[in-house]
């Protein structure tokens, strides 16, 4: 693999790289209720901004950042990316404004997309077949943990440091990933197999791709669903500080409920070579219409608040479970008929999906009134258009000749 690197150590610093993500959403959690007090005191559901605009960021930075390391390198892409996540982290600590955080915020995002987005290019140079998606595998199981311990990581910092200690933690994390990258992992992308950069090739796919119906059915549910996943993350907090004051242990419960739905990936890994794709997303979706239904209406039988909080843990449980067992089938059915153009068709896949998911996510998180009904009927509208394009995808393909 490398002269420099043993495999696991290769592992644990992809792993950081994907970790980027979760650590710059998730730590956030719990600093939303100070920086809306503090920043945004009129109306404090702004700070939920501060989620969104990381993800509009992320899913700009997309569209480029693997074209662009496929003509430059990968490590010159993901040191500029990581400087500008450095700059934007301090921009945000020493901000008195909401709206130059949330300017840092989508710079940051734009910083980050270079790390995520060039960790897989790195596995592709240096592993194939199997060997890659065991060594993806190993990286990303790492990685969920972060989901899992990132709000705790963040309440401890606020206690000891204020929220602005957050982006100093962004910035120490950032500094050791670019030394640890500098230092121990040569460039993966020879100069021979370098590629330009041509915007009217990233353009051409996009156009390619929108033509197809499967593949632009599939963005569409994927933007659903991500939508339904943010929406929830920018609302979560609100709901146990707000509706059931249990903002102090919001870090275990979001730590417990991240660690259970982690099992969803391997669950699918599991069920979707009997079921196929998009029959799995097809009964998620469904499934999915179900549970919120009936949390609308038990938001509405005036449980006691212990017995709506479980009820609430339960279903957001559902909704991040959701989010396993469809997000990587979508992604997958809207690349297997792009494989004589994976590398762009991924960046635009990634880019429009997230980018339109954070458009949907945040109008619906000001909506929160200090009710469920914002958050459920949200996620609910968006399931039944999202099953109801999947009828319409089966539909097509039964037309198809065999």
């Amino acid at each position: 693999m490398t002269h420099r690197m043993h495999r696991a150590e290769f592992v644990a610093l992809i792993a950081m790289m994907f970790a980027t993500i979760a650590f710059s959403i998730d730590a956030m959690l719990p600093a939303l209720p100070e920086i809306g007090q503090e920043l945004s005191p009129n109306d404090v559901n702004r700070a939920q901004l501060i989620l969104t605009s990381f993800v509009l960021g992320m899913g700009i930075g997309t569209f480029f950042t693997g074209p662009l390391s496929d003509a430059f390198g990968r490590k010159p892409v993901i040191y500029c990316g990581a400087a500008l996540y450095v700059v934007a982290s301090a921009v945000a600590w020493a901000s008195s404004s909401l709206e130059l955080v949330l300017a840092a915020r989508v710079a940051q995002g734009l910083g980050a997309a270079g790390p995520r987005v060039v960790a897989m290019a790195i596995i592709r140079d240096l592993f194939s077949g199997r060997e890659m998606a065991r060594i993806a595998s190993i990286a990303m199981m790492i990685f969920t943990l972060i989901p899992a311990i990132a709000p705790a990581l963040g309440y401890g910092i606020i206690a000891f440091a204020g929220w602005r200690g957050i982006f100093i933690a962004f910035i120490l994390f950032a500094a050791i990933l670019l030394l640890w990258l500098g230092v121990r992992l040569p460039e993966s992308l020879a100069m021979e197999k370098r590629r330009p950069f041509r915007l009217p090739l990233l353009i051409a796919s996009a156009k390619e791709m929108f033509a197809h119906p499967t593949v632009r059915i599939s963005i569409m549910v994927q933007t659903l669903c991500m939508g339904m996943l943010f929406t929830m993350l920018t609302m979560v907090q609100p709901v146990y500080d707000t509706i059931y004051g249990r903002a102090e242990s919001f870090p275990f419960w979001f730590g417990l409920v991240a660690g259970i739905s982690g099992s969803a990936s391997l669950l699918n890994a599991i069920v979707v070579v009997r079921l196929g794709m998009r029959r799995m997303v097809t009964w998620s979706l469904a499934a999915q219409i179900v549970l919120s239904g009936a949390m609308i209406m038990a938001g509405q039988a005036g449980f006691s608040q212990d017995a709506g909080f479980y009820l609430f843990v339960g279903w957001q449980t559902t909704v991040f479970f959701m989010a396993g067992t469809t997000l990587g089938n979508l992604n997958a059915m809207a690349m297997e008929p792009m494989g004589h153009i994976a590398g762009m068709a991924a960046s635009v896949i990634g880019a429009v999906a997230t980018v339109l998911a954070a458009a949907i996510a945040a109008p619906i998180g000001l909506l929160f009134d200090g009710s469920l009904l914002p958050l459920t009927s949200g996620v609910m509208v968006m399931c039944i258009i999202g099953y109801v394009l999947m009828l319409h995808m089966a539909r097509i393909e039964a037309r198809l000749p065999a």
